[in-house]
């Protein structure tokens, strides 16, 4: 597959979907306290612990995170580009990095899930541009 392939642009959109799923519940107060309440019963029921008291700075960066990555997420749906897919590759490696980070420092088991997705979603959108090198990037900047 080619960063500028029709399938690529699929699995940008893909990954846009998937994003606006699973990060609206962030965009908020009232519907971060609500996903927290549902992560800390599903970590729990499975065993991957709960999450930590909600207090309100942690809302607050649930909320600023849920809001740029809900924005991010429709741009990508609406129009997804080949650049936003390195763009958005780049940006699951660092939220992978931190995400283990977070779980190496006792953060709970429950980020396990989304730390396997954004792996997978960073691999499956920074692998095409790595087997394209500079003249994918040429391409795609010269084409947009």
């Amino acid at each position: 597959m080619s960063p500028v392939s029709p399938a690529y642009v699929r699995l940008v959109r893909a990954s846009g979907w998937y994003d606006l799923i699973v990060t609206a519940g962030f965009a908020s107060p009232w519907t971060y306290a609500l996903v927290h309440r549902l992560l800390s019963a599903a970590g729990d029921a499975v065993g991957l612990g709960t999450m930590p008291a909600l207090t309100p700075l942690q809302t607050l960066y649930a909320n600023l995170m849920g809001s740029v990555v809900l924005v991010w997420s429709v741009l990508r749906v609406v129009r997804p580009l080949p650049l936003h897919g390195l763009l958005d590759g780049t940006a699951r490696v660092l939220f992978s990095l931190w995400q283990a980070y977070a779980l190496a420092h006792g953060g709970p088991g429950v980020l396990w899930p989304f730390l396997v997705l954004e792996v997978s979603f960073g691999i499956a959108q920074l692998a095409p541009w790595a087997r394209a090198g500079a003249g994918g990037l040429r391409e795609t900047c010269q084409g947009s």
